[in-house]
């Protein structure tokens, strides 16, 4: 028999086992519809109410939980703490047509393991699914591009001075001290100074360790690291009207 802590967890070879919740039937039908097309995935309930929604995880051993943010008598928030302690190992991503920064904070904070704009791309949805039950330590976020300022992830009172999170930004893009220097116009010397405040602020004693400290208190933007890390390549125009971030819950 499986225990809470077995949650979340496929064996070889079985589907991932899926409850989705939404209010709104039409959403709900079509959501099961584009999953159950999927060898590896199955919806093995659906509900519109979060109502009674632990049991329903108990009964049908989901290893996921597709969560609606918006539904009449549902604080989202204490629906995800609530099952978040109740099953250790459920992965729980929500569903939401809107994109309250805040908010997004707030639901991670509580343990869900990401947050997808309701419009946003199937390929995101399946790739969010499948990552968390892999146990991908990152956590996904969709949201469109305008809902993902960097100064969402730099709450108000952070420790570090706006120079230190412009050097550990660089640093997260794997950039080496001498090429952070040449990119600010400073000297290797400055950012080994900054980097010895950002160690001692965030209490870490590494490159990675103090990325993952800051990234974990919203103190440098996930969006701006994966720009930093990728290769750069002239300019290419095209639509980008979803902002995909990934990044490290640190435990």
């Amino acid at each position: 028999m499986r225990t809470p802590d077995d949650q979340g967890t496929p064996r070889p070879g079985e589907p991932i086992r899926i409850v989705a919740v939404d209010d709104h039937s039409l959403l709900r039908d079509a959501l099961c519809q584009l999953l159950n097309v999927e060898d590896d995935l199955r919806v093995v309930a659906e509900a519109d109410t979060s109502a009674g929604l632990g049991d329903l995880v108990a009964s049908t051993r989901a290893h996921v939980v597709l969560l609606d943010v918006e539904m009449p008598g549902h604080h989202a928030p204490t629906v995800v703490g609530e099952l978040t302690a109740r099953f250790p190992r459920l992965r729980v991503l929500m569903l939401s047509m809107h994109d309250h920064l805040p908010l997004v904070q707030e639901l991670l904070a509580r343990g869900a393991h990401g947050y997808l704009h309701k419009s946003a791309p199937r390929a995101s949805l399946l790739s969010a699914i499948r990552g968390v039950t892999a146990h991908d330590p990152k956590v996904m976020i969709v949201l469109p591009c305008s809902a993902t300022p960097s100064a969402a992830f730099s709450p108000a009172g952070h420790p570090l001075s706006p120079r230190e999170r412009e050097v550990l930004t660089h640093v997260a893009g794997a950039l080496s001290n001498r090429q952070i220097a040449n990119e600010l116009g400073i000297t290797e010397a400055t950012v080994k100074r900054h980097l010895r405040n950002i160690f001692e602020k965030l209490g870490a004693a590494s490159r990675i360790g103090a990325v993952n400290k800051a990234v974990e208190a919203r103190l440098i933007d996930p969006a701006a690291m994966a720009k930093q890390a990728a290769p750069r390549r002239p300019p290419v125009r095209r639509p980008a009207p979803f902002a995909e971030l990934a990044f490290r819950r640190v435990v």
